[in-house]
């Protein structure tokens, strides 16, 4: 199933995307997307509403350096372990919507990601069961601060601005998430072409080593690291995120004013 929140005729809701673009259908869920929806009854075409930000999560656990090329390419070691940190949900936007770059920063980055969105309240939960908790996954780019996640030794300045996490465009909760290429594309140029199998510690790790420190709630979620090739993005461009099996995330970047 692909899940999605929607912009409709009548208001905000979370629905059920269904059949291909361009004739793709919504179907309004009557109260969230955990569990078994039940449905309105209402539907719309794809066209005729405008797609959301896919979850509200009361926060994004971020992973970084969990590529080996990544790592190196910002001149350290891969880390023996998960290294978290948290991105606040007011960072979150969704598709289409302008990645706005602050004017106290002279460098922001793409970083394109999958993203795991969480289905029920957890904690401890050991890897071997760490599918059980998952409600789907997304696509993300976690957009950073570059210069200032450098000065300040620390990641929430940088990677915590208004926009630095667009999400979208919906969540697949039908996939496999081994072995998934993504890709990430600056103005239709390739600039990050990598795949899942190789993230230093896979998805059901990333579970198990966070709900040892934090209980996740539904909807919260996290983003599993970025492959090489992260640049700066600048006044005008535009970032497309691909993940095989989900879609592409497309968001504008404009200097904030």
């Amino acid at each position: 199933m692909r899940l999605g929140r929607v912009a409709s005729p009548d208001g905000v809701a979370f629905v059920s995307i269904e059949g291909s673009e361009p004739d793709a259908t919504v179907r309004e869920i009557a109260e969230h997307p955990f569990g078994t929806p039940t449905f309105t009854g209402r539907s719309w075409p794809l066209a005729d509403v405008r797609l959301l930000a896919p979850i509200l999560a009361s926060k994004v656990v971020c992973v970084g350096k969990n590529y080996a090329a990544h790592a190196a390419e910002m001149g350290g070691d891969a880390p023996a372990d998960p290294v978290i940190f948290l991105k606040p949900n007011t960072s979150i936007i969704g598709p289409n919507a302008p990645i706005l770059l602050p004017p106290s920063s002279s460098r922001c980055d793409y970083e394109g990601e999958l993203a795991v969105v969480i289905g029920r309240p957890c904690k401890d939960v050991p890897a071997a069961r760490a599918r059980d908790v998952v409600l789907g996954y997304t696509v993300a780019n976690d957009v950073t601060a570059r210069d200032q996640q450098q000065h300040d030794g620390q990641w929430t300045r940088g990677k915590g601005y208004d926009t630095f996490c667009p999400l979208g465009p919906w969540i697949e909760t039908e996939l496999d998430p081994a072995d998934l290429e993504i890709r990430t594309e600056l103005d239709g140029e390739v600039r990050q072409r990598s795949r899942t199998s190789l993230l230093l510690h896979d998805i059901p790790k990333l579970i198990e080593w966070i709900t040892t420190v934090m209980t996740l709630l539904p909807g919260d979620v996290i983003l599993t690291g970025t492959p090489e090739g992260v640049g700066p993005v600048a006044d005008g461009q535009t970032v497309s995120v691909t993940v095989e099996g989900i879609g592409t995330l497309v968001n504008p970047v404009a200097a904030k004013r």
